[in-house]
């Protein structure tokens, strides 16, 4: 099955050479081209591609803004940043993309990271989550129609769990939104969620009367694998992993 993209450049030349060189190599179709921020996000709702190349310097709608507003109305697509420099947001930009090239890297460079993030698109999923008290509830949906989609019943009550706690953990203490990505390897289930807010999670002591902490125990009880990883400056991803049943 092709890898279908949308091309996001106010330069037509770009446009053109990233067609060209998507169309050798082939694997790829092309289903729609944007040249401002505008039309990105109207394509990205309209054609759901799996990969969005993205330049950051639009002329109407640039940078951050724009890549949310892609991330809104199409939050299953990747997006894979192709932009002529550096921008001061480069921290977040890249904790909330798949990838970040820069014009003057080699195009084979661009292409092979394009082809490793269209195949990998059967398995891993990401969900954008606001800061709300809904964010759990709406994990919960996120996680049973993946775990469906993904033949992984027996994790599911598991699953339900500990996205439920890690997404409420962020829209609660850390006082952020959040982004719900779930991916799967031959081993794991893996769960991330990535916020922007201060602070770590940390298991309190066990009580019977004291419900706050007690979340992170049953994280710990229930996968093998859990931990963050601090993104400086911009906040952190909390993970957890399930053993994969086979």
């Amino acid at each position: 099955m092709a890898i279908r993209v949308l091309l996001v450049d106010d330069v037509v030349d770009v446009r053109r050479l990233l067609r060209t060189a998507l169309r050798f190599r082939g694997g790829f179709e092309v289903v729609g081209e944007a040249s401002d921020g505008g039309e990105a996000v109207h394509l990205a709702d309209s054609l759901q591609p799996d990969v969005v190349v993205l330049d950051l310097g639009l002329p109407d709608i640039a940078g951050r803004e724009v890549l949310s507003r892609i991330r809104e109305q199409s939050p299953q697509s990747k997006v894979v940043v192709f932009s002529g420099g550096d921008t001061e947001d480069r921290a977040w930009i890249t904790s909330n993309v798949e990838g970040y090239v820069l014009k003057d890297a080699e195009l084979d460079h661009l292409v092979d990271l394009l082809e490793s993030v269209g195949r990998r698109r059967e398995n891993e999923t990401t969900l954008d989550l606001p800061q709300a008290l809904t964010s759990a509830a709406a994990a919960r949906r996120f996680v049973r129609k993946t775990v469906s989609d993904w033949g992984l019943g027996p994790l599911l009550d598991d699953a339900l769990l500990v996205a439920s706690e890690l997404a409420a953990n962020a829209v609660t203490h850390a006082n952020s939104s959040c982004r719900l990505r779930l991916s799967l390897t031959d081993a794991s289930f893996r769960i991330d969620v990535i916020d922007t807010g201060a602070g770590t999670p940390e298991p309190q002591p066990s009580s019977y009367t004291e419900e706050h902490g007690r979340g992170l125990h049953l994280i710990a009880a229930l996968t093998t694998a859990w931990g963050l990883e601090i993104i400086p400056g911009e906040g952190k991803v909390v993970w957890a992993e399930l053993a994969r049943p086979h």
